[in-house]
């Protein structure tokens, strides 16, 4: 550590370093303003990032994208509301219903007669199988010596355990868990069969995935190893699937599901209605919600555009650099922060990001233009710059002449449900946030503000280098203002001992 003191020359030492030491900081003043550019203007994509992502997930998808978002009809249910539910779909023809629910759909289920409760999905195969050789000799396993289970448990730990499931065969090791058993043969394509095991009354039950007459479910024992049914003490009931069974303005109709569509109107039965007690479905006509869902969109969609616009085409000022540490010390804090304001102004001018989900948003709706003209939709003057002008009253008309045409345009027709205005507007601007994510570090799946970025982003790596350059600059910095120190120190002691002989030879001249 150099000492640091002014010397007998009087001499102000500090001064006259820094002085010489404000050139050679020049150099990392201007490297720390790159940095501090750098960051302002990842912060700056960050915000695009959240704006971008809220209008893509929680406007086009989560709100406007929602098949019930255009929907212009209105399904109302009156007596047994609690049997049946109703909701009007686009296609609702208007017609007026009277349902009777005499039977509900069923899936075919293969129920064993189950061990009772106490036992847990995370148990064992094995552990299962060891409860049951004690049961047949009349103990209870748990209660038996430590000796007597695990002599059991070493006669069976070699075992494996088979089930037939339409047509496939499961095999399973002893360690198997009843929990991995049941998703194993849940998650398998061929089996086409659902696995539950009910912890109160302890039973297996395997279910057709189809529901209805249609729905078969066979399971069968192997002869190769032990039978997974036996574990649960055999099959207590082999139940056929059923179809439902209503009638409709005293039309009898059967479904295969207790969800389906009729006359428009989605239909999902939830339990069995009197013969002389009918549901009555009537349907109408709601236009309010398709128009709040398109002025909605309008709005937020011209607010992101008017956002986009301003950062492309910010005022950017060169000659305003981010203030260093000892500018600040100069300044007001009402003139730092103008001056900030300035430094940050522009930072993402002509952007090639922003320019191009600008175009992509206006290219959507040029291809557009025509039949959103025809909703009341049309674009604002050139120097509006894509902005979307609502005619309310020709879209009403719109609403009310053919709500089917309003839902083919932005969500997509039936045939191609992805084609939607929403769908392709949302597309693009996934591909924005990608682009930004790998530039910026920036999270495509969050409107955070305050998460960590990515380090390994474009961006992410030229910070980490301007801070290995500016760790190294100021290391060398620092030398040579020891340096500095040193020789205004060796000076200093020179000076003195010059001074010495001085008086030392005046005095020996008789002249002190």
């Amino acid at each position: 550590m150099v000492t640091r003191i002014n010397g007998f020359s009087g001499m102000d030492v500090d001064s006259l370093v820094k002085n010489m030491m404000a050139a050679k900081r020049v150099p990392l003043d201007k490297l720390n303003q790159e940095k501090q550019l750098l960051e302002w203007k990842r912060d700056s994509y960050r915000q695009i990032n959240s704006k971008l992502y809220e209008f893509k997930s929680s406007k086009l998808t989560d709100k406007y994208g929602r098949s019930d978002a255009l929907n212009a009809y209105k399904a109302l249910t009156t007596g047994n509301t609690d049997a049946l539910k109703a909701e009007a779909t686009a296609e609702a023809n208007g017609i007026d219903m009277e349902i009777t629910v005499k039977k509900l759909a069923s899936y075919a289920t293969v129920e064993t007669t189950g061990v009772g409760s106490g036992k847990s999905s995370s148990q064992s195969l094995l552990l299962m199988d060891a409860e049951r050789v004690a049961s047949n000799d009349g103990k209870v396993f748990s209660e038996m010596s430590v000796a007597e289970q695990e002599a059991i448990v070493k006669s069976l730990e070699n075992k494996k355990y088979d089930i037939k499931v339409n047509g496939v065969t499961f095999s399973f090791t002893g360690q198997t868990s009843i929990s991995t058993m049941v998703s194993t043969i849940s998650s398998h394509p061929d089996a086409k069969a659902t696995a539950n095991f009910d912890e109160v009354t302890g039973q297996l039950l395997i279910r057709s995935k189809t529901s209805g007459a249609a729905g078969k479910i066979e399971v069968n024992t192997t002869t190769d190893n032990e039978s997974i049914i036996s574990l649960f003490k055999g099959v207590k009931r082999d139940l056929p699937g059923e179809d439902a069974e209503i009638t409709i303005n005293g039309n009898e109709v059967k479904k295969n599901s207790n969800n389906f569509v009729i006359n428009g109107i989605n239909l999902t039965l939830v339990g069995t209605t009197p013969s002389d007690k009918p549901v009555k479905v009537t349907t109408q006509r709601e236009s309010t919600k398709v128009l709040d869902t398109i002025k909605g969109f309008v709005e937020d969609y011209n607010s992101l555009l008017s956002l986009l616009n301003t950062k492309t085409n910010e005022n950017k000022y060169r000659t305003f650099s981010p203030l260093t540490d000892e500018q600040k010390k100069e300044m007001k804090e009402a003139d730092i922060t103008t001056w900030t304001e300035k430094a940050q102004s522009g930072l993402l001018k002509n952007d090639d990001i922003l320019r191009s989900v600008v175009s992509s948003m206006r290219s959507i709706i040029t291809e557009k233009l025509g039949t959103l003209d025809d909703i009341g939709i049309t674009t604002g003057k050139y120097y509006e710059n894509g902005k979307l002008i609502l005619n309310e009253s020709k879209l009403k008309e719109a609403i009310a002449d053919n709500p089917q045409k309003i839902i083919d345009l932005l969500h997509g027709p039936t045939s191609a449900p992805l084609s939607g205005m929403f769908d392709i507007m949302s597309d693009k601007i996934g591909t924005a946030l990608e682009q930004l994510s790998e530039r910026a570090g920036t999270n495509r799946f969050s409107s955070d503000l305050s998460g960590t970025y990515k380090e390994e982003s474009v961006m992410g790596r030229s910070l980490k280098n301007y801070n290995n350059r500016i760790d190294v600059m100021q290391k060398n910095l620092t030398t040579a203002e020891n340096r500095y120190y040193k020789q205004f120190e060796a000076m200093e002691k020179a000076m003195v001992k010059l001074q010495s002989q001085s008086s030392n030879l005046l005095s020996s001249l008789g002249l002190g």
